[in-house]
């Protein structure tokens, strides 16, 4: 018995187990069903069966959004580290040193430039894996650079945001960065770029109320919950119950406060029809007269047709 005990079953299981990868499966928040993870990544990390939408890297967002997947990263500003020596539970160095052992970029943001559609754009990306997203000095550095550049090379800005909000290792520094995110925002308007925003879960507090709800379009992922504060603690405010599906893109679509919900299959062309849309010089069609107005032929055809 000793021999099956301490030979025969550690060799047996180790062979089981030898090739046998750690994350094979990936288990549904929404419905608790196991499924395949390659099945899931081919998927864009989109539930097949409730249609639910994961959370994604901000790296593979942007695959599935320029055109073959091809882009390129623009170095953002060095902003100080630790700049009010602050300390909780860990010192924020520490989490800032256990946040960059867990990701590929180094701060809550990234931002790129390539071709959606053959269309120059400029896109910044919120990654909810470092430090859930949270808006520090180094995020808004990273949203005025990308307006820089749009407007340097004329061409759309799209923000995906997915934060918890203003990051509070910071202090006032942190809320400085709305007032700071905004200024990024005008300068991409006043040239007359389009600015859109892709609202995904989640999308909440010093974020929410700054440049994510000031879009010239504000396109929003199924479900995602977005808001300013949450729901428990407005609850327990107002002292009511809040509706079904309050905070998700749904209600917020039905209430007016974003344009659409997007499928994440359907957004990359959506996003360039938008773009597309924004970026389109003059009247599409013929300018005509109205009924009743006595207006030549040579005034509709200057109006058609007006000198540079």
């Amino acid at each position: 018995m000793n021999w099956i005990s301490n030979y025969v079953r550690p060799k047996i299981r180790a062979l089981v187990q030898k090739d046998t990868p750690d994350d094979l499966w990936v288990k549904s928040p929404a419905t608790g069903q196991m499924i395949f993870k390659k099945e899931l990544e081919k998927n864009l990390w989109v539930c097949p069966y409730s249609g639910h939408h994961m959370r994604i890297s901000a790296r593979k967002r942007l695959e599935t959004l320029f055109d073959d997947g091809d882009y390129t990263l623009v170095e953002l500003p060095k902003t100080i580290t630790d700049p009010l020596k602050f300390k909780d539970l860990k010192r924020y160095t520490d989490r800032i040193k256990d946040a960059n052992a867990k990701n590929e970029d180094k701060e809550a943001i990234i931002v790129a430039r390539g071709t959606m559609g053959g269309m120059q754009t400029v896109v910044a990306v919120f990654n909810f894996s470092y430090m859930g997203g949270s808006m520090g000095t180094a995020v808004g550095e990273g949203l005025l650079t990308a307006a820089k550049l749009a407007v340097l090379q004329e061409a759309p800005l799209l923000v995906i945001p997915a934060s918890g909000g203003a990051r509070m290792q910071e202090g006032i520094l942190s809320l400085m960065q709305m007032p700071r995110s905004i200024i990024a925002v005008d300068m991409v308007k006043d040239a007359g770029l389009p600015y859109v925003v892709l609202l995904t879960d989640p999308t909440t507090g010093g974020v929410s109320a700054s440049f994510a709800m000031l879009g010239d379009i504000a396109i929003a992922e199924p479900q995602a919950n977005i808001g300013f504060a949450g729901k428990r603690v407005i609850e327990e405010t107002i002292r009511e119950k809040l509706p079904e599906g309050f905070q998700t893109a749904e209600y917020l679509l039905e209430h007016g406060m974003v344009d659409m919900v997007v499928h994440r299959h359907d957004l990359r062309d959506t996003l360039i029809r938008v773009f597309n849309l924004l970026t389109q010089k003059g009247p599409s069609a013929e300018i005509l007269p109205l009924k009743g107005t006595e207006e030549t032929k040579e005034e509709t055809a200057e109006k058609n047709n007006p000198v540079e």
